[in-house]
């Protein structure tokens, strides 16, 4: 009888092979930093960004006067402004997984807290920017550019918001797999900002 216990104990090592099953499951995936659901996730939001790029692109086809017109009301140098905010939190996201790597939370945390600051920051020029734009008429429903212009950078911007708050829930629940999740979807949100600048604020 005791005999049968002890070569039952072995059993672990089968949950343990089935976790590595599951995890090999996500193929390519589960070689990526993160959890392979948020990179799905990431993929999704990608391909919706896309679609209102290749909609800017098809605005400025059908009506290139009114594109032309409508963009030189845009504040490119607010643009460029927050190009650069966005970038250098994406630098302060990735020095916070290096941080984190070497078992260095408080520094990791700092560095997520600067990523959140300057992710702020884009919020409040960009607030100042859409206050400029109403005040002078400029609604989304002044023409097809300013409705594109106020849907993609307003979803934009619900997803810095959203990113801050998981930089926010990955700092107080540091480890090197969260925090690797969470800026991630932030290097997302920069990368997305990176291509939607040069589209709305700069194509001619």
């Amino acid at each position: 009888m005791q005999h049968e216990q002890k070569e039952a104990a072995p059993q672990p090592a089968s949950d343990a092979g089935e976790t590595d099953t599951l995890a090999g499951s996500w193929g390519i995936l589960s070689t990526l930093p993160g959890h392979p659901m948020m990179w799905i996730l990431i993929v999704s939001e990608i391909l919706v960004f896309g679609g209102a790029f290749i909609a800017f692109a098809g605005t400025r086809l059908a009506d290139p006067e009114l594109f032309r017109a409508s963009q030189d009301h845009l504040d490119r140098l607010a643009g460029a402004i927050n190009t650069m905010v966005l970038l250098t939190s994406g630098l302060c996201a990735a020095l916070a997984v290096n941080a984190m790597a070497e078992a260095k939370v408080h520094i990791a945390r700092r560095w997520l807290a600067a990523a959140s600051a300057l992710g702020v920051v884009f919020l409040a020029v960009k607030m100042v920017e859409y206050s400029t734009k109403l005040g002078a008429g400029l609604t989304p429903t002044a023409n097809s550019f300013f409705t594109l212009y106020y849907l993609t950078t307003g979803f934009h911007a619900l997803h810095v918001i959203a990113g801050i708050l998981i930089l926010a829930i990955v700092s107080w629940k540091a480890s090197l797999e969260t925090i690797e999740i969470g800026t991630t979807f932030w290097h997302m949100v920069d990368l997305v900002w990176v291509l939607l600048f040069p589209v709305v604020y700069l194509m001619r």
